[in-house]
């Protein structure tokens, strides 16, 4: 039996039953988060400068495979998604949140084989990151150029 409902008494109801979402709130946490996240990245380069004797680059590719690991690992577990919901956007600075969706990817899909599984679904949503950030990468380096920033 099909009940047909007018879209605006389905509006209505359905904004009953939608969560609410403040958006101050989550604001401040990712932004609370994310500045933690960074802190604690630019704590790592600097012991990694001051311990290791490590140039501040290779300090700083260091500590994007250590988030990386860690990113992956957490997803790897199933804690890494429980955090996000609590700590918001902040958590998902750009190399863990695209770690955590090529982690994620490959999981899902594991059953299916190396190739047709893991292979052919990792760069699902990591690929797209990967494209628009070439193409946008490729266009502003061409206005700079064009704007006279130079080589």
């Amino acid at each position: 039996m099909v009940i047909n409902m007018k879209s605006t008494k389905y509006n209505k109801v359905a904004d009953r039953h939608k969560p609410f979402e403040n958006r101050i709130y989550n604001a401040f946490v990712a932004f609370i988060s994310g500045g933690v996240v960074g802190f604690l990245g630019e704590l790592l380069i600097e012991v990694f400068c001051k311990w290791i004797q490590l140039s501040r680059s290779d300090a700083g590719m260091l500590m994007i495979l250590i988030f990386i690991f860690l990113a992956s690992l957490g997803t790897g577990l199933g804690f890494f998604d429980k955090l996000v919901t609590k700590f918001k956007c902040g958590l998902i600075i750009p190399i863990t949140g695209f770690a955590h969706s090529m982690t994620s990817s490959a999981m899902d899909y594991r059953k299916e084989g190396l190739v047709y599984g893991i292979g052919s679904n990792m760069f699902k949503l990591a690929g797209t990151v990967i494209v628009y950030g070439i193409v946008s990468s490729w266009f502003f380096g061409l206005l700079r150029y064009l704007i006279g920033g130079g080589a």
